[in-house]
């Protein structure tokens, strides 16, 4: 499933003040419904130097762009990543995938 980028810091800051959370042990999740599918990537100087965080974030959207056909409904994402010693494609794929089961289960009114 094809999803656009988000890059403009308005849109970042939109997520980010009105945004819900979720949790999994290497993910925070914040989602927003949208109109179509949206994902962008927030990885702070926490996670390391430049090398090292491109490297997260070629990860996490290779998982999310190979996972995103389980959600049902068009969100706008922003991924960030918790750190750790190691980052590996099959965490952030297991992570993202208890995300995307529990906005699926998160129901709009």
């Amino acid at each position: 499933m094809k999803y656009l980028r988000i890059k403009k810091n308005v849109d970042f800051q939109k997520l980010f003040n009105k945004g819900k959370k979720v949790f999994s042990p290497n993910i925070t999740l914040l989602y927003f419904p949208s109109d179509k599918l949206s994902m962008g990537v927030a990885v702070s100087k926490k996670h390391g130097k430049a090398v090292k965080r491109n490297r997260i974030k070629r990860l996490l959207r290779s998982a999310f762009a190979n996972n995103c056909d389980i959600l049902e409904k068009p969100y706008s994402f922003i991924l960030v990543p918790k750190v750790a010693e190691e980052y590996s494609y099959n965490a952030f794929e297991k992570s993202l995938k208890i995300c995307f089961k529990k906005v699926n289960g998160c129901r709009e009114g």
